[in-house]
């Protein structure tokens, strides 16, 4: 090992300390141990296999499943002075054979490629090359979570991938992901045999993240609200992601978010590959524009300043959740988690988990898992409690509340909503498990319809006996019941409603009903809550301005994104700071020898000239 960590962290990365276990898993890889690492988005992933790399002799192979994702940090491990390279399916053929000559070479610090063409006998026999003349440093394969085969991001190469502990057993891997649950850990040690191998499990807590779950009413008005009202105030040119279910709601609400005066993109898998890459591009290189997409998108996106991440549709799991709101506030400046749901989304997805192809025991167990991974998260969007408490809870880590989720900050009302559950519960049952929620308001109502007259329901026991409650809150109640599973929806007879097993506590009254009042909110309430909670003071928005367009304009130059050059974090930084010396912007966080060489004259006349 020739160079120490602490040197190379803060010498080429431009930082004074590391985070978290970060010291602890590269002093292990570097002295050629094989580590598994479970570390949130943002939380400096990198640079767990990017120094020992440094510090090992020869090349590290980083595994890397997507191609924008290989260019960024190639690019900026470059902009940092470190030779890095890849090779994938987008270099034309004298790019791959010049990068395959500096692999040969031993030029390169660092290579990314895409697991299908490390599994080639061509890339092999190069590995083969490299590990005889003992210039194959270690092996990283990053979004480990591909591996795993119930997962939405699953990449059957990352299978094959156990070949590399056959081949190479005295080249230490690292194995990374920023989600896995307990099952999901398991099935990535055993599918990549690590099971040997050290585990550094971080915390999951992102604190500038600040999470917001509302109940759908008009949820294309409440995204537009909440971008103008709660995201444009603060940040004006902020970029965020909207997550949608299916291809027609992303276009849908791309092109009306365009109509609007919000710059948005479409981004799904059945868009154009070359449409899909360069909406990606314009996504990572411009200011302020906002991607509509499905989790088609994201996975390895190292974009450091999206502001906000919102979903108008409820994904599949805590863990979906977790992994595609933490695409927010990789920076750690102040970022927003917004969702809207309602009861018909966990109906949706329920079908979706059951009508999937397959049999066996094994997607048996696939099936009641997923259905389990829905449950806990509808938990997550009904809690009273604080959110980010629930949230790191499913992940076995415990928490005090955060006081900056919706929860903490305006704790929801409820209602013991008991009574009227069993009497919504017995008036199902008393028409015969056939009608939906509206003809079953209209009984309990007492509101003798043409359709209540005709079906002789005004004789039942149930009629009128909930005329104490109007449309609105009933309308709740039965929505409840549905995300609870107390009734279920039978799409094949006009969405009637049916008792499950589940309703026969409730209905003997052995247990509780508690149910969420939707809050209404003024804006100057919310306005001035997340002013005091989220603005940083200290600022000089002149100096910073300034800072960002020279950042932008190199940027251009260079081809490159932003963020290349510089996060926003070092801008601010240096806002703040005001340095006059080399040395004096030295000590900024972010800034390494290669930039400070390469910017430090240019950034330092900017502080002069806004004096």
């Amino acid at each position: 090992m020739s160079r120490g960590a602490q040197e190379i962290l803060a010498r080429v990365f431009g930082y004074t300390a590391f985070r978290g276990e970060q010291q602890a898993i590269i002093e292990h890889v570097a002295a050629g141990g094989d580590a598994l690492v479970l570390m949130p988005t943002g939380g400096g992933k990198s640079l767990c296999y990017q120094i020992p790399a440094l510090m090992r002799p020869g090349t590290a192979i980083v595994v890397s499943p997507l191609i924008a994702l290989m260019h960024d940090q190639v690019s900026a491990l470059r902009e940092a002075g470190v030779a890095a390279g890849c090779l994938n399916s987008s270099l034309d053929l004298e790019s791959s054979r010049a990068a395959e000559n500096a692999l040969y070479e031993g030029k390169f610090d660092l290579l990314y490629v895409a697991p299908e063409r490390l599994l080639t006998p061509r890339f092999l026999d190069q590995l083969d090359h490299l590990r005889d003349t003992e210039r194959l440093a270690l092996f990283a394969i990053d979004e480990a979570h591909c591996v795993s085969q119930w997962g939405h991001d699953f990449r059957p190469e990352y299978m094959q991938l156990s070949i590399l502990p056959e081949r190479y057993p005295a080249i230490p891997r690292i194995a990374l992901t920023a989600t896995a649950d307990r099952q999901t850990r398991e099935e990535i040690a055993r599918n990549l045999r690590l099971n040997g191998a050290r585990r550094f499990v971080s915390s999951f807590d992102r604190p500038n993240i600040r999470y917001t779950i509302v109940e759908k009413n008009d949820p294309r008005r409440q995204l537009l609200h909440f971008i103008r009202e709660e995201i444009h105030p603060q940040f004006s040119r902020a970029a965020g992601i909207v997550y949608c279910l299916s291809r027609r709601k992303v276009e849908e609400t791309a092109a009306w978010l365009q109509e609007q005066g919000i710059a948005a993109l479409p981004y799904h898998a059945g868009l154009p590959a070359e449409t899909r890459a360069a909406h990606q591009n314009r996504f990572l290189r411009e200011e302020g524009l906002v991607m509509v997409a499905t989790i088609a998108f994201g996975m390895g996106i190292d974009k450091p300043d999206v502001r906000f991440v919102a979903h108008l549709d409820l994904p599949r799991s805590i863990e979906g959740y977790y992994q595609e709101t933490g695409r927010a506030g990789r920076d750690g400046l102040p970022a927003r988690a917004w969702m809207a749901w309602s009861a018909q989304d966990v109906v949706t997805q329920r079908r979706m988990i059951d009508g999937e192809d397959g049999d066996g025991e094994d997607y048996e167990t696939h099936r009641r898992l997923a259905r389990n991974r829905l449950d806990a998260l509808v938990g997550l969007a009904e809690t009273t409690a604080c959110r980010r408490q629930h949230l790191l809870a499913y992940f076995g880590e415990e928490s005090a509340p955060c006081g900056n989720c919706d929860n903490c900050l305006e704790p929801p009302q409820t209602w013991d909503a008991t009574d009227a559950a069993r009497k919504a519960l017995s008036c199902v049952y008393r028409t015969g498990q056939r009608y939906g929620a509206g003809h079953l308001i209209d009984v309990l109502r007492g509101d003798l319809t043409e359709k209540v007259a005709l079906r002789g329901h005004e004789k039942l026991s149930t009629f009128g006996i909930g005329a104490e409650l109007d449309d609105k809150h009933w309308r709740m109640v039965f929505r409840q019941l549905v995300a609870h599973e107390y009734v279920k929806i039978d799409h094949e007879r006009y969405n009637a409603l049916a008792l499950t097993e589940a309703a026969r506590p409730l209905l003997r009254g052995e247990i509780e009903f508690m149910v969420r009042i939707p809050r209404e909110k003024t804006r100057k309430s919310r306005r001035q809550k997340l002013v005091s909670a989220e603005l940083p003071g200290g600022i000089p928005t002149t100096l910073f301005d300034r800072l960002r367009a020279w950042r932008a304009a190199t940027a251009g130059e260079r081809n490159v994104p932003a963020y290349v050059i510089f996060h926003d974090a070092t801008l601010r930084d240096i806002a703040i700071a005001r340095p006059t010396t080399t040395e004096a912007l030295r000590t900024i966080s972010g800034i390494g020898d290669r930039k400070l060489e390469a910017y430090g004259e240019e950034i330092l006349n900017i502080v002069a000239e806004c004096g």
